[in-house]
């Protein structure tokens, strides 16, 4: 074991899962108000001693499932909350991608619930991204709440949020978060339904539940204690000309306010099977749903994430962090569902992970007011000794799961 500096509390040394190819560098729970560059308290995906990560093991849990009674449970549940009396009984917050569109429609078509939409807008659309959200509401036939953040806020807090963590999504995610039980409390909904669980991707095994009431993950503490792009939210009104109400938007309802009501927040993917591939061919046939007229830069695929300009760059800045880029992601998913193998992975992996999204760059840098060089810059700032190695002027990754790594 390596004595290099790590960055962010990350496991020191770097271990590749034998099933899929993700390491365990991936961060799976970040304490999101306390988000500091040293990032004490977050929590990491654990290999265990046969060498496989959480999401494996919880892929291997899914076919031992009876999803036949997890079906009976969601049936009883939505009997419960099921109205007739020209209210909605339920709340699918989401932007019109394949995930969004199969909850909605499955739960109004099939199950006979009346839900309704909520969007927390991305911060720059895409054509066919804006398109599918058309889609999902006009085709699908739903009503829909959607929630434009001040833009002028936005911005800012997107920059101060790529300087300070390089994380562009930082506050919107916290906002996106958010605004479900906020909406869900101003309609009197206490049903509220999200699609998988992060145990999918490499959180604890033991968060996939299938319902959140914790008062911790939705509520806010003391405001003091409270931070937003790194920031202390003290500090980001005093110096940038900021009001308490602009950022609220970004903040959970404070805990009086959720403690009064009744709603309950279900993952969907608890009661149905959940196959990415498969759900994308139910929002084609049933919304007119559209993948991405090209393949998303940094891995091969085209129909997952592709509503908002940022989310390329987001992925970016992962592979920068933790030496993971989107196509690790989007291949370990795919193994997981037996559609690729650990090779086929590999090699993927391999061709595009860490390509520069350089499609929407320039158009994000100008709309946020950072230079691109200054965005370069901090790129060789985040990056952790103990995963990158500069090799006669070129940053190479110590560790690959292709064992081609400068100390590999």
């Amino acid at each position: 074991m390596n004595n290099l500096e790590t960055y962010f509390n990350s496991p020191r040394e770097v271990i590749f899962c034998k099933k899929c190819v993700m390491p365990n560098q991936k961060p799976s729970s970040i304490p999101e108000f306390k988000h500091t560059k040293s990032r004490d308290g977050a929590r990491y995906m654990s290999i265990d001693s046969e060498g496989i990560c959480d999401a494996c093991r919880q892929s291997e849990v899914k076919e031992s499932i009876n999803w036949d009674g997890r079906e009976m449970e969601l049936i009883a549940l939505l009997d419960k909350h099921r109205r007739n009396d020209g209210h909605y009984d339920c709340l699918v917050p989401g932007s019109g991608g394949k995930d969004s569109v199969y909850q909605a429609h499955i739960l109004k078509y099939k199950y006979g619930m009346h839900p309704l939409l909520t969007t927390w807008a991305p911060m720059m659309y895409t054509d066919y991204g804006y398109e599918n959200y058309k889609n999902w509401i006009e085709v699908g036939g739903f009503d829909n709440v959607t929630f434009k953040q001040n833009g002028k806020v936005m911005k800012l807090l997107t920059r101060l949020a790529i300087e300070n963590l390089f994380h562009p999504f930082q506050t919107f995610i916290l906002g996106q978060k958010n605004l479900a039980p906020k909406i869900a409390a101003n309609f009197g909904i206490d049903l509220v339904f999200y699609g998988e669980n992060e145990a999918e991707y490499g959180n604890p095994i033991a968060d996939n539940s299938k319902s959140l009431r914790d008062k911790s993950y939705f509520t806010m503490g003391h405001l003091d204690d409270m931070l937003l792009a790194g920031i202390p939210v003290n500090e980001i009104i005093e110096n940038f000309d900021v009001d308490l109400v602009d950022l609220m938007t970004f903040l959970p309802l404070p805990g009086t306010e959720y403690e009064k009501t009744n709603i309950q927040i279900h993952y969907l993917g608890y009661y149905l099977k959940w196959t990415p591939q498969e759900v994308y061919y139910y929002a084609v046939e049933h919304t007119n749903f559209k993948a991405r007229p090209f393949r998303t830069q940094g891995t091969y695929s085209k129909y997952n994430g592709i509503d908002d300009k940022v989310d390329d760059l987001h992925f970016f800045t992962t592979y920068i962090k933790y030496g993971i880029g989107r196509a690790t992601y989007d291949a370990s998913q795919e193994i997981r569902n037996k559609h690729i193998t650990r090779e086929e992975g590999q090699a993927l992996v391999k061709r595009f992970d860490g390509e520069f999204p350089d499609r929407y760059f320039n158009e994000i840098m100008e709309y946020i007011g950072m230079r691109p060089e200054r965005f370069h810059e901090l790129c060789d700032e985040f990056r952790s000794p103990h995963l990158w190695k500069n090799v006669n002027g070129e940053w190479k990754l110590r560790h690959t799961v292709n064992k081609d790594g400068t100390d590999d």
